[in-house]
């Protein structure tokens, strides 16, 4: 069934140009696939409660970290293989939530302790959309569902086929989209919903040949 606009009381896509008809249509048609080479996907990292998520660097050889903020603490996961590094359930209320502050950051824990990190999700904030040729770009052509797209060299997705210059790589159809963006480095790529954060990543010793998670 459509979505009817509760004001007006009709579909929103009749008031569409053919050509945005056309770009939603084209959207809605790309299933979800994996993410092409050379990014690989990281294993699932369920959070519930998920408000924002935001990168940081490991002190020791610079790979990247993930801090995520959730209604039940803070934790800090290895972006490469998704192992949980820090876990800290009772921040305090100056530091629970990045709105606190007015950079919405939050105070890092394990190896970066010390540290604050930008926070991008429930309360704003963003992270990076392009880097080194890769673009990202969140859609919702049947809101309130996000729909990621992942592109190459300038695809997404008004030019190129679906999975040669452009992919639909994550549909948030079951909860609540908080964020997506790249690392500062550019080797990680991360989807944080409500209930989960989806890693991928490239350029590692842990390998980086094969595709993402869809």
């Amino acid at each position: 069934m459509a979505d009817v606009d509760p004001v007006e009381g009709r579909d929103p896509a009749s008031r569409l140009s053919g050509y945005q008809r056309a770009m939603r249509d084209r959207i809605l048609a790309a299933p979800v696939v994996p993410a092409p080479w050379p990014w690989r996907s990281v294993p699932l990292i369920p959070v519930g409660g998920l408000l924002g998520i935001g990168f940081a660097t490991h002190p020791d050889d610079g790979r990247d970290l993930v801090m995520v903020v959730s209604s039940t603490g803070h934790g800090l996961f290895d972006a490469v293989n998704g192992e949980k590094i820090a876990r800290e359930y009772d921040p305090g209320p100056e530091d629970e939530t990045p709105d606190a502050t007015p950079d919405l950051s939050c105070p890092g824990l394990g190896p970066i302790a010390g540290h604050r990190v930008h926070i991008a999700g429930l309360y704003g904030g963003g992270l990076h959309t392009t880097t080194d040729g890769w673009a990202l770009e969140v859609v919702a052509p049947a809101w309130p569902n996000d729909r990621v797209l992942l592109s190459r060299d300038g695809g997404l997705p008004h030019a190129g086929a679906h999975g040669e210059q452009w992919w639909h790589i994550f549909h948030s159809h079951y909860s609540e989209f908080r964020a997506a963006g790249f690392s500062p480095s550019g080797r990680t790529l991360a989807v944080a919903t409500s209930s989960d954060l989806s890693l991928w990543t490239r350029g590692t010793d842990h390998g980086s040949s094969g595709g993402g998670r869809g």
